[in-house]
């Protein structure tokens, strides 16, 4: 059967992306956040899974506000990087495993999740820059990605406990998936940020550290953060760290935490980082 070895939470900053494009990743404003992924770039190396389910959300490059489902995953062969205004990133097509998506989707509709099936995206740096995180420039992705992207963008959003229940019923469904696949869940996003109103530039270490320090054993009181919590706390887009919770429950009871980072500052926001291993 398939199983989920993994899981990896990160930042998914769009100024990342820009700096290792540009060749900036060694500028003294950048080089401290990008050693916070040295270990993982290493780790990886020899822990390269067959496919990759990528938690992260979409910045109006794929889903305009006409349209804004709540858990959207893809379904198409490959997803070209999209263009956010400044032209697409320089990096490889991410390849989709199909047969592990169309399994997925159907087990999570007979666990009674809705999931909207998009055939047609592109996606945009929530997506591409953690792949540039932990694999660096590759000419192609070493392995198969496919995209689960969460509506934190648009109100309603989904709570944390939703969220949480998604990441358990995508552990089921991978479970019974009959091909011997090695996979690994990423949550993406956050952590606190805000990026407009009299609070732009909202960072609240206090809070990211908690929610770190949570993520492995004490997951009960983060999955019961409310929006308004989340709001006041951690700004109006910390609400993306609900998408580490998914990753987080997909692991299932029991974790080995790896690595560890968190940054202040990176383009106005809390950089985070978590690696953990599966042991159930």
């Amino acid at each position: 059967m398939a199983r989920i070895t993994a899981g990896i939470a990160t930042s998914h900053v769009p100024a990342i992306g820009a700096a290792i494009d540009n060749g900036k990743t060694g500028d003294e404003y950048w080089a401290p956040v990008f050693a916070g992924y040295d270990w993982t770039k290493e780790w990886i190396r020899d822990n390269t899974p067959d496919v990759v389910i990528l938690v992260y959300n979409d910045h109006a490059s794929a889903m305009m506000l006409d349209i804004v489902p709540t858990f959207a995953l893809g379904f198409a062969e490959e997803f070209e990087p999209a263009d956010e205004g400044w032209g697409a990133r320089p990096v490889p097509t991410v390849i989709n495993d199909t047969d592990l998506a169309g399994h997925i989707a159907e087990q999570l509709v007979i666990d009674e999740f809705d999931i909207t099936i998009m055939n047609d995206i592109k996606v945009d740096h929530g997506l591409t820059v953690p792949l540039s995180l932990m694999f660096g420039q590759p000419s192609e992705w070493p392995c198969k990605v496919i995209p689960l992207a969460i509506n934190v963008t648009q109100f309603p959003t989904p709570s944390g406990d939703r969220c949480w229940q998604l990441g358990a019923a995508i552990r089921d469904a991978v479970r019974s998936f009959p091909e011997d696949l090695t996979v690994q869940v990423w949550g993406t996003g956050g952590m606190s940020h805000q990026l407009q109103g009299p609070r732009a530039g909202l960072i609240n270490p206090e809070f990211d550290n908690a929610f770190l320090d949570n993520l492995t054993s004490h997951t009960t009181a983060l999955r019961h953060i409310t929006r308004l919590e989340y709001l006041r706390q951690a700004g109006t887009e910390g609400i993306e760290l609900i998408m580490w919770l998914v990753m987080r429950a997909a692991l299932g009871k029991s974790v080995e935490e790896l690595h560890r980072f968190y940054h202040v500052p990176a383009s106005n926001t809390a950089v985070g980082h978590i690696v953990l291993k599966a042991l159930d």
